[in-house]
């Protein structure tokens, strides 16, 4: 939003002053600026002043979202920073205005809190770019990553702020880098991922028609429940967002 506002501003100087010399070099030139000259400039000045509050009016109401669009994944931006929408629920209590019950966790920090956005407020929807990068390693707290063609660009994001999708990457794999003000502040992976199984319990007889289950070790080192028919060497597709075994990508071969 501040970009465009400035870029808008930037055009009406440049234009401003173009204006003034395209009007007539006899302007500059004369010894004697005419009452015509000047009106001109003027009304020139003032119709450009007209544009660019209208665009720039258009472009903050087209960033603006109403309390009930408040929802699921979008990005808002609250005390100057992004805040993602883990949860949303309109309501009305009584005779009262409906209000959006939002869950909202900071990109940036990590925290998460919860805020009531009622019928006449709005919120600012924050300007988010992706990019493709690589997961490399976690240490101390930090979480490692490079660029996807450029090993050599590296940057790193609090363990705190990815939060519980850092038991769902594995070394080498690619992810969405997310930008705010053109500064990497969180990651974001896929709903569906698949990683190997390297440690398994065999599975006992007559375990497997029960539809019981059993704990296995995946590639990542991330331990997890599963069907007792799970073997070390399968390749599992697994829920991101839940934590749980969706299905057997691939048989040990």
């Amino acid at each position: 939003m501040t970009k465009i506002c400035i870029s808008i501003d930037n055009l009406s100087v440049w234009l401003i002053i173009v204006s003034t010399f395209s009007i007539g070099n006899n302007v500059l030139g004369a010894k004697k600026v005419s009452v015509a000259h000047v009106s001109k400039i003027q009304n020139f000045t003032y119709s450009l002043s007209y544009v660019r509050i209208t665009l720039v009016t258009h472009f903050y109401t087209e960033y603006m979202l109403e309390y009930n669009e408040i929802t699921l994944r979008k990005v808002i931006v609250l005390d100057g920073e992004p805040c993602e929408v883990l949860a949303s629920h309109v309501f009305r209590k009584q005779m009262r205005k409906p209000v959006n019950q939002t869950k909202l966790k900071n990109l940036i920090s990590g925290k998460v809190i919860e805020k009531a956005f009622h019928a006449m407020e709005k919120a600012e929807e924050a300007d988010i770019t992706e990019r493709n990068v690589k997961y490399l390693y976690s240490a101390k707290g930090d979480v490692w990553f490079c660029e996807e063609n450029d090993p050599s660009k590296r940057f790193a994001i609090k363990e705190d702020v990815i939060g519980e999708q850092i038991r769902w990457m594995k070394t080498n794999s690619i992810i969405k880098a997310i930008s705010f003000d053109e500064k990497v502040i969180s990651v974001r992976i896929p709903v569906k991922v698949e990683l190997k199984v390297t440690e398994a319990m065999g599975a006992v007889k007559g375990n497997t028609v029960q539809g019981g289950s059993k704990e296995v070790t995946l590639e990542n080192g991330t331990r997890i429940q599963v069907p007792m028919f799970i073997n070390e060497g399968d390749v599992l597709r697994i829920n991101t967002e839940t934590g749980e075994y969706v299905e057997r990508a691939d048989k040990q071969k």
